[in-house]
């Protein structure tokens, strides 16, 4: 898991704005979120990221393209 959240942190900043787009950030940065938990051992970030498989493709992505344009990452919650 630790390569996987190696990976997506280590994206070039245009790449991690098109993965916050709608319906892609749902899956991308669910799947970032839960391997990031799994690595951190913190059921906070797991269930955000399964949440966040569920709901985030319609409402949630709005949280990570901003974030994305202003931090360069996406928020894990934790």
């Amino acid at each position: 898991m630790k390569e996987l959240v190696k990976a997506f942190d280590d994206l070039p900043w245009i790449i991690k704005l098109i993965l916050a787009f709608p319906v892609i950030d749902g899956i991308a940065y669910g799947i970032y979120r839960i391997a990031k938990g799994i690595d951190r051992n913190d059921m906070t970030i797991l269930i955000a990221g399964i949440i966040w498989i569920l709901v985030g493709w319609a409402i949630l992505w709005i949280i990570d393209l901003i974030t994305v344009i202003f931090r360069g990452k996406v928020t894990v919650f934790a």
